[in-house]
């Protein structure tokens, strides 16, 4: 299915009945509390799944997805699922690494979040967003993300985070010409003492 910048996938308490692949774009994964706190759990891209839980008998949606960036997305029901993976070797392989490396990224971030400043967890989250791994070479984050997302996502206040992104502006760490772009020399914040 192809869907617009903004729209909405699933919301939070919708049935759990599909799992889903990103064919292109980016998609927000949020939840909201009872009192009505929003976080962002993640930014999913091409080549991710989500939705997954209804394989394991969930049966609500427990976040809620929105695109990000116009987006093609592949929905497919429980059932056919649970066959193709019973079926073909290669999709059961690249869904257990999926699932693996998400929980590998779930642990790191409760572990950030546990252990670290808020300062490195920003850094932390626009490394990861920016897919940093290019050596010395800036890294642009698309699409454009708010200071409130970030907020959300680092677990702190947004006046916070414009204080730590002005830091990283004046230390070169950032820029924002043709939008966010991250340096790699914004690693020494998280493995600084």
């Amino acid at each position: 299915m192809r869907t617009q910048r903004k729209h909405t996938v699933f919301s939070q308490g919708d049935p759990c009945d599909a799992v889903f692949y990103i064919q292109r774009g980016q998609v927000r994964l949020s939840v909201v509390s009872r009192n009505g706190k929003e976080a962002t759990l993640g930014i999913l891209r091409s080549g991710d799944f989500f939705g997954e839980g209804c394989l394991v008998g969930q049966f609500l949606h427990m976040t809620t997805a929105v695109a990000l960036t116009d987006c093609v997305i592949l929905r497919v029901e429980k059932q056919a699922m649970m066959r193709a993976l019973h079926e073909q070797g290669s999709l059961s392989d690249i869904f257990v690494s999926h699932l693996l490396k998400q929980d590998i990224r779930r642990e790191e971030d409760l572990i950030d979040q546990l252990f670290n400043s808020s300062e490195k967890r920003l850094a932390r989250i626009l490394l990861l967003l920016a897919q940093f791994g290019k050596e010395g070479t800036p890294e642009t984050i698309k699409p454009k993300i708010t200071q409130e997302t970030l907020a959300e996502m680092v677990g702190t206040t947004r006046p916070r985070v414009n204080f730590f992104m002005s830091k990283f502006k004046k230390m070169g760490f950032i820029d924002y010409n043709d939008g966010l772009r991250v340096h790699s020399s914004l690693l020494s914040v998280i493995v600084s003492d």
